[in-house]
C-alpha cells in the first residue's frame, strides 16, 4: 500500500470521526443503500476500503458522487460505523486534492427534473458546496 494514501486514509477517518474497525461486514448498510445499484463501491466497500488504506480506486470512483447523503446507511448500521461520512469524507479529500468541487451550485439546476425528490436536491448542495 502506498504511504500517501494511507496518510490520505488516515485523515478521512480523523475527520469524519467514523471508526471503520467497528465494521462486522454484515452488509446491511448496502442493503439499505437506495443508490446501491448505481454505485461502482457499495457503502460496505467503502468503510473496508478506507479500512485498509485502499483508497485510489475510491478516489477516482463515480460512486463518491452516486452516494445520496441520505444516511439510510447509517440508521441501518448496527455497529454505529456510519459508512455515509466515510464516503463523504472521501469526497471532500478528491475535493481538497483537486482544489475545486465536483461542480457549483450554479451547475445543480441544470441537473433537475420534475422527478428528483427535494432531498436529492438538498443533497446536491451539501455535497457539492464543500
Amino acid at each position: 500500500m502506498h504511504n500517501d494514501n494511507r496518510k490520505i486514509a488516515d485523515e478521512i477517518i480523523l475527520r469524519s470521526g467514523v471508526n471503520p474497525r467497528k465494521c462486522m461486514k454484515c452488509g446491511k448498510c448496502t442493503a439499505t443503500c437506495p443508490a446501491f445499484d448505481r454505485m461502482e463501491y457499495h457503502p460496505h466497500q467503502f468503510v473496508y476500503m478506507v479500512e485498509t488504506g485502499d483508497i485510489e480506486p475510491l478516489l477516482e470512483s463515480k460512486s463518491l458522487y452516486t452516494c445520496l447523503s441520505c444516511f439510510a446507511c447509517v440508521d441501518r448500521c448496527p455497529r454505529g460505523v456510519e459508512p455515509a461520512k466515510l464516503v463523504e469524507g472521501v469526497r471532500n479529500a478528491v475535493i481538497r486534492q483537486q482544489g475545486k468541487n465536483h461542480m457549483t451550485a450554479d451547475d445543480v439546476p441544470g441537473k433537475l427534473d420534475s422527478d428528483l425528490p427535494q432531498q436529492a436536491i438538498v443533497s446536491a448542495f451539501r455535497k457539492y458546496t464543500k
